[in-house]
């Protein structure tokens, strides 16, 4: 999240909450709810996905603002679910750190360091991340970083696109200029699901991003009012035929509380689907 989203979150969601139970909330979200890292499985289906991918696994870990409040023992947690499901291929949603903080540059990237999949992992960046130093360091680790690029695969004698766009690529003119050339099977990897809309019109399969937290502090009845701005706020949706996904992420920002919004390590497992 940017900081004009946090500011909003943590007006919205205090405003939201009576005063009576800002306290009792907001302790259970710091002492338990933000450690309480679930794992989620969902089906992915896929516009046009060759029936031999069906079932392939992909692995998503994302936002982990590695900090004071979120350690390393936390990422190292999330790391260990992620792999003990063995996915085939592992993406990396962006926000390793929080302002592009160099301190946790190197130490995020070691404690993502033992992530490992027949297929590789994928990372990009998110918008904490700095352009030179995040990158490097997750390289260094062998994972393929894509800053505005794609990589292809062949998986089971299937090739398949995945483009990696920065934070800050958002005309549709730039994300054509990254998909030029791309298979049909593309999968775009966005830090923000507001990618979406332009997947829309370019006609992209698939998104798989973070950036939102699922809203971090999502209130009885209102829901994650701090996040409505975005097309898809967590989970898998179907739009126009697209298929994206937005996992809540690993990590906090602002203000170490999650509040009916639990930290997520996710696996998708891809199917065919029909656009819509």
């Amino acid at each position: 999240m940017n900081i004009a989203e946090g500011r909003r979150l943590l007006l919205k969601a205090f405003v939201g909450i009576g005063a009576g139970t800002v306290t009792g909330a907001t302790a259970h979200g710091f002492l338990y709810e933000r450690h309480h890292l679930e794992l989620t499985r969902s089906a992915f289906p896929v516009p046009g996905l060759p029936e031999a991918l069906r079932g392939l696994r992909i692995g998503v870990l994302t936002d982990i603002h590695h900090s004071q409040t979120v350690p390393r023992e936390m990422v190292a947690a999330a790391v260990n679910m992620l792999m003990a499901e063995t996915p085939d291929l592992i993406v990396l949603g962006g926000d390793y750190g929080s302002w592009r903080d160099r301190r946790y540059v190197h130490s995020a990237a070691e404690a993502l360091a033992p992530l490992a999949a027949p297929h590789g992992v994928i990372a990009i960046l998110g918008n904490h991340d700095d352009d030179r130093d995040m990158p490097a360091a997750l390289a260094a680790r062998g994972f393929t970083v894509l800053k505005d690029a794609r990589t292809r695969l062949t998986i089971r004698d299937e090739p398949i696109d995945f483009a990696g766009v920065r934070f800050w690529t958002y005309k549709v003119s730039d994300l054509m200029h990254v998909l030029r050339g791309s298979l049909p099977l593309t999968i775009l990897l966005a830090h923000t699901p507001k990618r979406l809309l332009e997947a829309q019109q370019l006609a992209v399969p698939a998104v798989i991003s973070g950036h939102t937290h699922g809203g971090q502090i999502v209130l009885p009845g209102l829901g994650p009012i701090a996040a409505r701005e975005f097309p898809v706020i967590a989970g898998l949706a179907q739009r126009s035929g697209t298929t994206i996904f937005v996992s809540r992420g690993v990590g906090t920002i602002y203000v170490p509380v999650r509040i009916n919004c639990p930290p997520e390590v996710a696996v998708l497992t891809l199917e065919p689907a029909m656009r819509s």
